[in-house]
């Protein structure tokens, strides 16, 4: 079986992560990184040894697909291009800087009948895909996903940059429409929200509560998901998934501990999750999520299947993701709209209105006033 000629295109810090794990996946002969910078031409041509060229359209004719990690504000003009050429697109998460421009790479994609895929990583991560059959329909469901500051992606805020990671989970998971968002958030470093919390209510009446930062004290990659046959909590960082399951008598609502006096309840907290739980531990091998994604990405190429992650999947987040944004641009922090400034991500403190100190009279005044 013929290998499938691929480019990067981008030589930032995630399109030299691809263009490594490409290099040595036997699906694919990597042909070059496309990248306008110099200088990460040269990281690319020091690091990995791989061609690079300035202009990503000089390679349309040379390969059959690409991987697109570049800025997100430029992600709808280089997919769509390289669509229009007959190529197949693997677009970084988010899909496009735009519901719009999401549904318009969608359509193109399917005119031209090339495989469009977004890279939601975390539908690959082993402790996502060991644990997600084993969930019963979602009735709550809580995430919380932190980083410090990369200095990468900054054309965009940590809704579109991480928040919108979990967004897809979720929306895949759910399978209902959402009926209502509310949200707000906080920037911190630049033009860009930071600090972002969102809430999802769902058709089928399931409650989503997400949080996001880039400019956390530490790490966090978590997920708890409350459903009609259990509790299930992720450590997406740390690779680890554990399901609880309540027993007949908690699901037949046979237990009500309220109704014992407080000694006997003292009594019996100790094994609470012993006598009324049975609680699992997942095992989840460690694979590289990237790499699952690549796979996939040629798999669906050669066999004309949809991916895991289809352009639809990935227009579906950024829709909810705009609809937080648009949220938390209204956000009134004071509760009414007489002060702009206590509006949205940027707002501030009332502004100080300066009093300028009473001037002494000049002789002039003195004899107009006389």
């Amino acid at each position: 079986m013929s290998t499938l000629r691929l480019a990067i295109i981008g030589g930032g810090h995630l399109g030299r992560i691809h263009a490594k794990l490409a290099k040595g996946n036997e699906q694919f002969d990597l042909i070059a990184v496309a990248e306008p910078s110099e200088a990460a031409c040269r990281t690319v041509q020091d690091q990995l040894q791989i061609a690079t060229y300035r202009d990503y359209r000089q390679l349309v004719g040379q390969v059959d697909a690409a991987i697109v990690a570049t800025p997100t504000s430029t992600h709808y003009e280089v997919a769509s291009t390289l669509l229009r050429a007959g190529i197949h697109v693997l677009v970084e998460k988010p899909l496009a800087a735009s519901p719009d421009q999401a549904d318009r790479l969608v359509q193109i994609a399917n005119h031209h009948r090339r495989i469009l895929q977004v890279g939601h990583v975390e539908r690959f991560n082993p402790s996502w895909t060991t644990i997600q059959p084993r969930l019963g329909q979602p009735k709550f469901i809580e995430a919380v996903r932190a980083g410090s500051y990369s200095g990468r992606s900054t054309d965009i805020g940590v809704v579109m940059d991480l928040m919108i990671h979990d967004i897809d989970l979720i929306l895949n998971l759910v399978r209902s429409e959402v009926q209502q968002t509310s949200a707000c958030g906080i920037a911190v470093l630049g033009e860009h929200e930071d600090l972002a919390e969102a809430r999802l209510t769902f058709a089928n009446g399931c409650v989503a509560s997400l949080r996001a930062s880039r400019i956390g004290l530490q790490a966090t990659r978590r997920m708890q998901i409350y459903t009609t046959s259990g509790f299930a909590e992720i450590d997406f960082q740390h690779n680890e998934a554990r399901l609880v399951r309540p027993s007949t008598e908690i699901m037949e609502r046979v237990v009500n501990l309220d109704s014992l006096p407080a000694e006997s309840r003292m009594q019996i907290k100790d094994r609470i999750m012993q006598d009324y739980f049975q609680v699992e531990t997942i095992p989840a091998q460690p694979r590289n999520a990237i790499l699952d994604e690549q796979n996939d990405f040629a798999l669906s190429i050669r066999t004309g299947s949809a991916p895991s992650v289809t352009g639809v999947d990935g227009s579906r987040a950024v829709k909810v993701a705009d609809l937080i944004l648009q949220q938390i641009a209204q956000h009134r922090w004071n509760g009414a709209a007489s002060k702009p400034w206590q509006i949205g991500p940027l707002a501030t403190q009332e502004p100080t209105i300066l009093s300028l100190p009473a001037r002494e009279p000049t002789a002039q005044t003195r004899r107009k006033a006389g």
